[in-house]
């Protein structure tokens, strides 16, 4: 039997519900919740002595519920005449005191002021299918109306979904002389749920009448807690908006898996914060049938942007390791507050539990993590760039040490630069930290330098430009192991230069010279005046993130300017050029285009990172015998890096030869 209409214009038709109601018989229909689960929000805002005016009853046993829990002055009516006499002959025994009255809720015959409460459950929902003319007309009437019989510091009461359509209608009607509020009935959705239905979130808004008001009030309360005041009715949509979209997924995450898409993702927020508290990414194992395990793993902060962590890739490897049937990751963001481990995982009980997948003992959700620190992050510069955006200068303490970071805001699961901090003891027995200047946080690095020292073979001086600073770790880095070398720094953003100055212990002097300017302009006039460089090393990152490669920016591989890099060369000279590109096309053309220029395209793809490091000469080589240049430059580098550090091989030589190779 189809007791749901096809069509919701439907709704507001009085034939329809009469049909409805005639097939349904004496069987209570429900919307959105039955009074246990809607009592502890309705009983706030309704007081037993009101008088209560319920519109669009239907053969709902709200009314009946209100009455017996002592809420005696009650009136209900409905349009459909069927479900009144039904109602009536239902009641008028055990509840005689229970009013029921056919009556259309656009033309009530009621005298002005008549009620201190006029309670909607789903009524404007069926009549407002849409926003169109004749739909709106006829509800200008029913609120109008529904207006008209309040008295003053009454209380419209709507149960609803709150479709855009119907919440923008509801806060334009009521802004004027009325507060109002919306609030979420959690336990309505938690039943249906219960009950294996698709919940949708319900809401109770709630208008109160005034005579006058200074300025509109508009609150929302979506959580436990005080409301929260909002001054537009823009956020209130979007507060809605959200928790609708936010539902849904939990809807689909229960009902099904997300094998099949990798992942999904979504943010956590607390009421009224502007700014996302946890990242949550969902993992579901592929080829399982029926899903028994779940668990949540908690990454430490400072660890986000850890391999395993930050790319799709090593979130499946974590996904395999954890062995569960699902794997909630929870990424703590960056500028709030975390008092321990334990109390994270009571923030986020609730939450994770309505990522848990259908049959599913929800008591039984581990949390995992690295241990039992949450780990610490301590921003100590905040500020602007022109190019890039907002960014921080953050220190983050592991069980390896302390380390330093610059994240642009814009792409903050991304490091952009990285120093390991070290304890130094000066003349007076004070101690302080200082960056650590034979630490290398980035793989490509090391392989850029193989590169730039066996382009320098046996020479004494040799000059370097490197597009892009960062934090000037590249340049530290050399000026400690290839002292030979000359660099010139290319940076197109001031606010870097003073990062790197400021914060990454980056000095300046007669081996090294940053030129702010923009990276493609200093090789063009570099290339017009026949400067020759013996190195070229792009390290400079791409802030389109439509284009499929974020490193370089697409224009420094354009064929024509890559031409102006060769003039540049020197006959023997190598360009480096760290490449990022997800886009295996992109990839391939951008290799293609420089086999046109270059006689020599070499390639080297760092583990786990994204990281590809091109080596291009304008003269032909013997690949076997350059790779053992290349290997003698990493032994020579290593046997730097121990005498300098005492630390173990920087360069893993094995994994160097058999995964460098020629493009052909």
């Amino acid at each position: 039997m189809n007791l749901l209409p096809k069509s919701h214009q439907e709704f507001s038709k009085a034939d329809y519900w009469n049909t409805f109601f005639k097939k349904r018989g004496k069987k209570a229909f429900e919307w959105y919740g039955e009074f246990p689960e809607l009592s502890s929000y309705l009983l706030k805002y309704i007081k037993p002595k009101d008088e209560i005016l319920i519109v669009g009853c239907g053969n709902s046993t709200l009314g009946m519920d209100l009455y017996d829990a002592g809420y005696k002055n009650v009136v209900n009516i409905d349009v459909s005449q069927v479900v009144i006499k039904q109602m009536q002959d239902l009641n008028r025994v055990k509840r005689p005191d229970l009013v029921f009255e056919q009556m259309d809720a656009t033309k009530m015959t009621y005298d002005d002021g008549k009620f201190s409460v006029v309670l909607d459950k789903g009524t404007l929902d069926a009549l407002m299918p849409d926003s169109e003319e004749a739909t709106m007309t006829l509800i200008t009437k029913y609120l109008q109306e529904t207006k008209r019989v309040l008295r003053n510091s009454g209380r419209y009461v709507c149960i609803s979904l709150l479709q855009e359509h119907i919440l923008r209608t509801l806060v334009t009607s009521f802004s004027s002389t009325f507060a109002f509020r919306a609030v979420r009935c959690h336990d309505a959705e938690i039943k249906a749920k219960e009950m294996d239905e698709s919940p949708m979130p319900v809401f109770m808004a709630v208008a109160t009448k005034f005579i006058k008001l200074p300025q509109p009030i508009l609150e929302i309360v979506l959580a436990d807690g005080p409301p929260m005041r909002l001054s537009n009715v823009d956020e209130i949509v979007n507060n809605v908006i959200s928790t609708q979209e936010s539902a849904s997924l939990c809807n689909s995450l229960y009902k099904s898996s997300v094998a099949n898409d990798g992942e999904v993702s979504l943010d956590l927020y607390k009421p009224g914060d502007k700014d996302p508290r946890y990242t949550i990414y969902i993992l579901d194992q592929l080829m399982v049938k029926e899903r028994k395990s779940y668990a949540a793993f908690i990454v430490p902060q400072g660890r986000e942007m850890d391999w395993l962590f930050s790319t799709k890739e090593g979130r499946q490897q974590l996904l395999k390791s954890a062995q569960h049937d699902r794997l909630a990751i929870v990424i703590l963001r960056r500028g709030q507050i975390f008092e321990s481990l334990e109390a994270v995982k009571n923030e986020l009980g609730d939450s994770i539990k309505n990522f848990a997948p259908a049959g599913l003992s929800k008591s039984q959700i581990p949390f995992l993590s690295l241990g039992s620190d949450i780990g610490q992050r301590k921003i100590i510069y905040e500020g602007n760039s022109d190019f890039s955006g907002p960014f921080v200068v953050e220190e983050i303490e592991t069980e390896s040490g302390l380390y330093r970071r610059l994240v642009f805001l814009n792409n903050q699961f991304v490091i952009q630069s990285e120093a390991k901090l070290k304890q130094v003891t000066s003349r007076r027995k004070k101690t302080k930290y200082i960056v650590d200047p034979h630490y290398v946080a980035c793989d490509h690095h090391l392989y850029m330098s193989v590169g730039l020292k066996t382009a320098l073979k046996n020479k004494s001086n040799g000059e370097a430009v490197i597009i892009g600073l960062g934090g000037g770790g590249l340049c530290t880095f050399i000026r400690q192991y290839i002292p030979q070398t000359t660099i010139t720094a290319v940076e197109i953003d001031p606010a870097i230069l003073k990062i790197a100055t400021d914060h990454f212990d980056l000095v300046q002097d007669e081996k090294l010279k940053v030129d702010i300017t923009d990276g493609i302009e200093y090789l063009i006039h570099s290339s017009k005046q026949g400067k020759k460089f013996d190195t070229i090393l792009f390290d400079v990152d791409s802030k389109d993130s439509s284009v499929g490669m974020s490193c370089p920016p697409k224009q420094f591989v354009d064929p024509d300017f890559l031409t102006t890099v060769d003039s540049c060369l020197s006959d023997e000279g190598l360009f480096i050029l760290n490449l990022v590109a997800r886009n295996k096309k992109l990839r391939d053309e951008t290799v293609d285009d420089l086999k046109k220029i270059y006689k020599f395209v070499a390639s080297y793809k760092t583990e786990e990172d994204v990281n590809e490091i091109i080596f291009c000469s304008k003269n032909s080589k013997d690949f076997k015998e350059w790779k053992d240049l290349m290997q003698e430059s990493a032994k020579a580098l290593n046997e730097l890096a121990k005498t300098k550090n005492n630390t173990d091989e920087l360069i893993e030589l094995s994994t160097l030869l058999s995964s460098i190779k020629i493009e052909h």
